[in-house]
């Protein structure tokens, strides 16, 4: 709790989309300003199709009304549904195309624990079965497939999956399919998430799985340090994603970035590619503040990450893969990364387990290489890197400069411990381990940060109104 209060400060200072005070009325807000990538010609409130924010009304159909309604605009201008305050309780419900959901900020969306309000969607394909389960999985709290132009926002309305209930059948066992997470977007492009709350999501907060052209952007995600795989924001699958200005509290990986499991994601072949992180700060004591895998096999290229704060984590940048998987992690690079209280700075390993079944094949070895990090300081670190590679296929080109580890006072003897991997180092304490010998401070260049813009740092956002004329 003291680690919290000391960070509100940087909560609040967090940059983020401006959003203009709305004008009020005794009922709800007529008219208000916000930024987005997309403005809408029609608008309408939740109110108009019967919901009732108390906190004990159902209003999956009220919501699921109102977005059906509000479709018939998407090729004309496109619909925005307006969340006022109050405590709406739903179950899941579908997004439509050419939409803006936005939340006032004194909304709640309270998750239903009725599991009959979740409907059972397949697994994913590139999964071949649930996370938590063999066979199916509950729809997401907000969910949406084949859509183009969706913006989720607000000025930090928010999000309550409520999650207790599912983390308790999950330890005991009594899950019958997989837990629901508060955002999914399926086989989508051009989607917005921002300026959001996400609490006690059940599993996952946000994941944006084959989509493309995705931006996240200044969203609080908290969970109990200890609630099981509530993983903050997991581009799955995806191309073109911005990730930025966002704080995470987590019981698991702050953002995981994935593409498939073993046999059935080598099967369906999409890679996470062009990836932007930045403006992160991240706790989670059991975890990793940015995690490339477990599931990689459809491959990860292209991410660069940079101005990240990590306190209280066990790992700062976590690579995860497994013979069994297949795929690559390659082109990796993190800048400017601040790390305090950590039990590993870096922390690759190409022995981890878990399995979708056993029909993997054992030749599918993964490939580990160009992985970059500089310019980082850390303290209070029990041990400043485990990087374990496959024995006959090492992870390459492994690059790390500038770099300074301050030790905790019970730190590991052996602060380095390195095996099958190959690389170089340049200005690193405490010195690495010999596989990646010092090249001398004057040849930080290899571990060089790419200066080139991904297509999704140019998209801008623009200021939009509500206006109720629906």
């Amino acid at each position: 709790m003291d680690v919290l209060l000391l960070l509100l400060p940087l909560l609040v200072a967090l940059p983020s989309l401006s959003i203009v005070e709305s004008r009020k009325t005794p009922v709800e807000d007529y008219y208000f300003e916000y930024c987005a990538v997309s403005c809408r010609a029609y608008s309408a409130s939740v109110t108009e199709f019967g919901a009732a924010g108390d906190g004990n009304t159902l209003n999956t159909k009220a919501f699921q009304s109102a977005i059906d309604h509000l479709s018939q605009y998407s090729s004309n201008g496109g619909s925005q549904l307006y969340v006022p305050p109050g405590r709406w309780l739903t179950g899941s419900f579908n997004l439509t195309s050419h939409f803006t959901l936005f939340l006032h900020k004194d909304a709640v969306i309270l998750g239903s624990q009725d599991e009959s309000e979740w409907p059972v969607i397949d697994p994913l394909p590139s999964y071949g079965r649930g996370r938590d389960t063999q066979g199916g999985r509950y729809s997401s709290l907000i969910f949406g497939t084949n859509l183009t132009d969706v913006v989720i926002t607000g000025n930090n309305g928010t999000l309550d999956g409520q999650g207790e209930l599912w983390w308790q059948k999950f330890h005991k066992g009594k899950l019958t399919y997989t837990r629901p997470y508060l955002i999914e977007i399926m086989y989508s492009d051009n989607i917005q998430i921002s300026n959001l709350t996400l609490v006690n999501s059940p599993s996952w907060n946000v994941h944006p799985v084959y989509s493309s052209n995705i931006i996240v952007q200044g969203i609080t995600i908290l969970a109990p340090v200890n609630s099981p795989n509530t993983d903050g924001i997991n581009p799955d699958s995806c191309t073109n994603t911005r990730i930025e200005d966002c704080y995470i509290v987590s019981g698991d990986d702050c953002v995981a970035v994935k593409s498939g499991w073993d046999e059935y994601g080598i099967a369906y072949g999409m890679p996470t590619k062009q990836l932007v992180i930045r403006r992160l700060t991240c706790i989670s004591p059991t975890s990793a503040v940015i995690a490339l895998g477990s599931e990689m096999s459809g491959g990860i290229q292209d991410v660069r990450a940079e101005d990240i704060v990590a306190i209280n984590s066990e790992s700062g940048v976590r690579i995860k893969t497994a013979v069994g998987r297949g795929g690559y992690v390659k082109d990796i690079y993190v800048r400017r990364m601040t790390m305090k209280t950590m039990k590993w700075a870096f922390w690759m390993t190409g022995d981890y387990g878990s399995h979708a079944d056993n029909n993997y094949d054992p030749n599918a070895i993964p490939v580990v290489q160009n992985i970059n990090y500089r310019d980082m300081v850390a303290e209070n670190v029990t041990m400043a890197a485990k990087l374990e590679g496959i024995s006959n296929a090492p992870f390459t080109g492994i690059c790390i400069s500038n770099v300074t580890i301050g030790l905790a006072k019970k730190a590991k003897k052996l602060p380095w411990n390195c095996t099958y991997i190959a690389g170089v180092s340049s200005g690193v304490t405490p010195a690495p381990c010999g596989l990646l010998p010092d090249q001398g401070v004057e040849k930080i260049g290899p571990c060089a940060f790419p200066e080139d813009n991904l297509p999704i740092d140019d998209v801008q956002v623009q200021t939009c109104t509500y206006r109720r004329n629906f």
